[in-house]
């Protein structure tokens, strides 16, 4: 069976078998995490987890990474910083390749041509537009921020 045909879950779940066989104990804990998490959706809602759900799932495990590492980085918690460093790094392996600045710009330029924003009070507008194109393949945060300089709020 190639990459392609798998289904991100799927390969997801491949991939934390590997992991057992390698006795791969912090890649497994971390592929545990985001299985969990998933686990976790299906019950509450009662749905199954789709590539683009997963995408979410991911997307905001990433950004409580990144933000974990900058308060551990304050507390001088260096043995903290790299734990959630590799977790970030083995969420990342299952998302999109990440936009460049250049790319989310333009994205942003398009989106708020699209809807005719003029002002701060479209910024909902322009994010609709945008989430879907984005989401899991930029900091929805600095896309934000970006929509806000453009808009010139």
């Amino acid at each position: 069976m190639t990459t392609e045909l798998l289904s991100l879950k799927s390969k997801i779940n491949e991939d934390m078998k590997l992991a057992m066989k390698a006795k791969d104990a912090p890649r497994l804990s971390t592929i545990r995490l985001i299985l969990t998490a998933v686990k976790q959706k299906e019950v509450d809602e009662r749905v199954v987890v789709s590539d683009a759900d997963l995408l979410v799932i991911l997307d905001k495990m990433a950004k409580q990474r990144r933000e974990s590492i900058k308060e551990f980085g304050v507390a001088g918690r260096q043995d903290l910083v790299d734990k959630e460093q590799f977790e970030l790094s083995v969420i990342q392996f299952y998302m999109p390749t990440q936009l460049s600045t250049v790319e989310v710009e333009t994205l942003v330029q398009e989106a708020i041509k699209n809807v005719a924003a003029s002002s701060i009070k479209d910024m909902g507008k322009v994010m609709a537009i945008l989430k879907p194109q984005i989401q899991g393949r930029a900091d929805m945060g600095l896309v934000g921020d970006q929509i806000k300089k453009l808009l010139g709020a």
